[in-house]
């Protein structure tokens, strides 16, 4: 019987690439069993370079919030920070941080958990996926069968075999589905599609309250202030019981209090990256909703019929969505084959205000979802923050995946885990401590989630990923 995932239906990720029985399990029982290596770009080094450049390894920490104490460690703006791209929060990461700020004094920086290795000087920044990839190194702990019981590891192994063998017959070798993974709606708490569909509607009071009060999978102490906003609004005493480390919601708290009925600055108070997150997440709701209606319409994610828009990819994997075109009859036949080489892909809808939209069954199948989701008169304008409208693009159904290996590895010790594992299996999830320890090996490019390739393996609740 199907666990019921309130929290995959609320961001569009359900469905699976192939049917098959998963071999369960959870992630991050362990901080340490979930590592993730940034692949970057060359950065190129120079004496007089106005940046200092960083390899940075963070243990347990949400990239923006590490942002934001660094920023202040080295007395900054944090848009004076610059990198490629959000990590997972419980997980061991290493990637590079462009800092506009004198290298000795980033070198002076000294956090809990956090790991600076200076690389030099460049006069070269970072934008949000400039980088080729991550290098992924994650272990599922418990894995079971759909009844609870525990699986072996001749069991699981032969399972990911047959999921790996079937998912290649049905899209081709090395590819999944592009879902857009849980990370970036919100760690435990999917917040930002419920704050961008008010910004998109300019509803700022909607989108600061929401982002106060929007219950997630949180500890009893950030429950109770979500919990006092929802019931009272914010107060002088949300102040004296908001948790110290919601520094965001501090920030928007003050500001409504000292200024009344100024929802926009309010919500200003967010980092720019996180405003246009919110934007973006509702965007992806929507692209996970076309995978699954593409899928339940019996159509191919890697194969293209007639009506649907392609385009190249680059050499990191990347849609150059310049030179998307339409399928017409006449090209079927070629583009068919590109896309088996890789050098085409079908594309699924980031929708916007001048996005394009393909023909036939699949134009159809995009409309029905914005239909459902309330947002086809949607112009995605956002008058108060410009910068917040969005025109829309197009992404890849399907994404690479490389060096894929899995092995089994020894049951660790109880007192080594974390508090998850050790309050035990709750309703609704899907593990057993007596179950197969699998390791994980592979690359993902930029832009793709490791969380939901594993799920594919796994068919678990999102709580467990």
């Amino acid at each position: 019987m199907p666990v019921e995932d309130s929290l995959a239906n609320s961001i569009g990720l359900t469905g699976y690439a192939v049917e098959s029985e998963g071999i369960g399990g959870v992630l991050k029982a362990r901080i340490a069993d979930f590592r993730v290596e940034e692949i970057s770009t060359k950065i190129s080094l120079d004496p007089k370079g106005r940046f200092t450049a960083a390899n940075v390894t963070l243990t347990n920490w949400e990239t923006n919030r590490f942002i934001s104490k660094l920023a202040s460690a080295c007395g900054i703006s944090r848009n004076r920070i610059f990198f490629a791209g959000t990590k997972d929060k419980r997980a061991v990461t290493r990637q590079v941080f462009i800092i506009d700020a004198p290298l000795k004094r980033v070198s002076n920086v000294s956090l809990p958990d956090v790991e600076i290795e200076i690389i030099g000087r460049t006069h070269q920044k970072l934008g949000f996926g400039n980088h080729r990839g991550n290098r992924f190194t994650i272990v599922a702990r418990g894995c079971c069968h759909p009844d609870g019981s525990p699986m072996t590891d001749s069991e699981a192994m032969d399972h990911i075999g047959k999921i790996e063998t079937t998912m290649k017959e049905k899209l081709g070798d090395g590819l999944f589905p592009n879902w857009i993974g849980p990370q970036r709606f919100g760690a435990g708490r999917p917040v930002t599609p419920v704050v961008g569909r008010h910004v998109i509607s300019g509803d700022w009071e909607g989108a600061v309250m929401a982002y106060l009060s929007f219950e997630g999978d949180e500890n009893d102490d950030v429950s109770a202030f979500r919990k006092h906003i929802r019931d009272n609004g914010p107060t002088e005493a949300a102040l004296e019981i908001i948790p110290h480390w919601l520094g965001f919601e501090r920030d928007l708290l003050r500001h409504i209090i000292a200024n009344p009925e100024d929802w926009v600055g309010a919500f200003r108070k967010l980092p720019n990256n996180l405003q246009l997150m919110t934007v973006h997440s509702l965007q992806s709701v929507a692209f996970n909703r076309t995978i699954k209606a593409r899928i339940d319409a019996g159509l191919s994610l890697s194969t293209p019929v007639c009506g649907d828009l392609v385009g190249r990819v680059d050499e990191n994997g990347q849609l150059e969505t310049s030179s998307m075109v339409s399928v017409e009859e006449r090209t079927l036949s070629r583009v068919t084959r590109n896309c088996q080489l890789g050098r085409l892909v079908v594309t699924g809808q980031l929708p916007g205000s001048i996005t394009n939209t393909p023909e036939g069954e699949f134009g159809k199948i995009e409309q029905q979802v914005l239909n459902e989701m309330g947002l086809s008169e949607c112009t995605w304008e956002v008058e108060r923050i410009r910068r917040l409208t969005t025109k829309g693009t197009r992404r890849p159904l399907v994404t690479t995946f490389s060096e894929f290996q899995y092995e089994s590895v020894p049951i660790a010790g109880d007192e080594t885990m974390g508090e998850k594992w050790g309050a035990g299996v709750q309703d609704g999830e899907l593990w057993n401590p007596e179950g197969a320890c699998i390791r994980f090996r592979f690359i993902l490019p930029s832009g793709s989630y490791a969380t939901t390739l594993l799920r594919e393996f796994m068919r678990t609740p999102l709580q467990q990923l």
